[in-house]
């Protein structure tokens, strides 16, 4: 029989270590940096697509950061083995998110299409503004920067991999 797949979804990405002790200082890839409260079991996924099976033993927050102790890494080398691994739970852990809510993730590799059926490009990732996201849309003669308004993104499809848009007039201008 075999095994399941699993699906991961990133929560943070260690920067470097931090002190002498094996913590390491992680940059926050989540919008609901809570959910370390309490969290034990992740999975790290190196750049290499390695994994280690980790449990948190401490998180705590340094400004827009998390450092954390995991169990069996207890020096600075330690820690620095898992420079650049993403820190992972499995996608079915993922926070529930509203009806017309998407994590970055889900968007990413979706086509872009006009509402008149011209092909844009891919999703390759997704820019926060602080005010309305912008998608990034690898396209075949240039990188587009498209807003991820409603107005705009008009309809999104993520069991079929597409996005929808009714640019307004200039958007798509080369």
């Amino acid at each position: 029989m075999a095994a399941a797949v699993t699906e991961f979804v990133a929560i943070a990405r260690v920067a470097k270590p931090h002190g002498l002790r094996g913590e390491v200082v992680a940059d926050v890839l989540t919008d609901f940096p809570e959910r370390f409260e309490g969290l034990v079991d992740v999975t790290a996924i190196g750049p290499d697509g390695s994994r280690r099976n980790l449990k948190i033993e401490r998180a705590r927050f340094q400004k827009a950061r998390v450092i954390l102790q995991f169990a069996g890494i207890g020096s600075f080398e330690e820690a620095d083995l898992l420079r650049n691994f993403d820190i992972c739970i499995p996608e079915g852990e993922a926070v529930e998110l509203e009806e017309d809510e998407f994590f970055d993730w889900e968007l990413e590799g979706c086509r872009v299409v006009t509402i008149d059926g011209k092909e844009l490009g891919k999703v390759t990732g997704v820019l926060r503004t602080g005010g309305t996201e912008v998608l990034v849309v690898a396209g075949a003669e240039k990188e587009l920067l498209i807003p991820f308004a409603e107005s705009i993104c008009v309809e999104v499809d993520i069991d079929n991999g597409r996005i929808s848009v009714d640019p307004p007039e200039g958007l798509l201008d080369f």
